[in-house]
């Protein structure tokens, strides 16, 4: 490995977040989830059921990626999406009784990726939260909101 002594924080960060969640990946593929999956389902555990392009905005990606993510988590019977009554164009997306318990596995399983490293975890988790509120804080200038939800879901840990 590279002289990790030289490398930027950013780069630093950036390389432990895709180490941490390609071993948490291989785990959530016996569960029949992917990380965007799990990312939906714990927005969905909070929320409770949401629009499919609201949920979009939250997770901060687009629409036809979040619809793939939904397909899957679908397919899987985490989720179940219905039309909405007001609107037939929109989609309300529920989380079932099996994602439920899917995203409790999931949990378990980060869980059990992140024990084998011998770091005080959650002082770490409480620094990438400030991290998380401060930077999402600034991209949201001029009353733009599109950082909060990332800050409002850093607050709820």
């Amino acid at each position: 490995m590279p002289d990790i002594e030289r490398w930027p924080t950013g780069r630093l960060l950036s390389t432990a977040a895709r180490l941490v969640e390609h071993a948490w990946d291989e785990n959530l593929r016996e569960i029949g989830l992917t990380h965007a999956g799990v990312i939906a389902l714990e927005v969905l555990a909070v929320t409770g059921p949401i629009t499919q392009t609201a949920l979009a905005q939250i997770v901060r990606v687009q629409a036809q990626t979040m619809g793939q993510t939904l397909s899957r988590l679908e397919t899987h019977g985490h989720i179940s999406r219905r039309r909405s009554s007001e609107d037939r164009r929109v989609h309300v997306v529920s989380l079932t009784d099996v994602g439920k318990e899917a995203l409790e596995r999931a949990v378990e399983s980060e869980q059990q990726v992140l024990a084998q490293v011998s770091i005080d975890t959650s002082m770490f988790r409480q620094e990438l939260k400030v991290l998380v509120r401060e930077l999402a804080g600034r991209q949201a200038p001029g009353g733009d909101t599109a950082g909060a939800p990332l800050a409002a879901a850093a607050r709820e840990d």
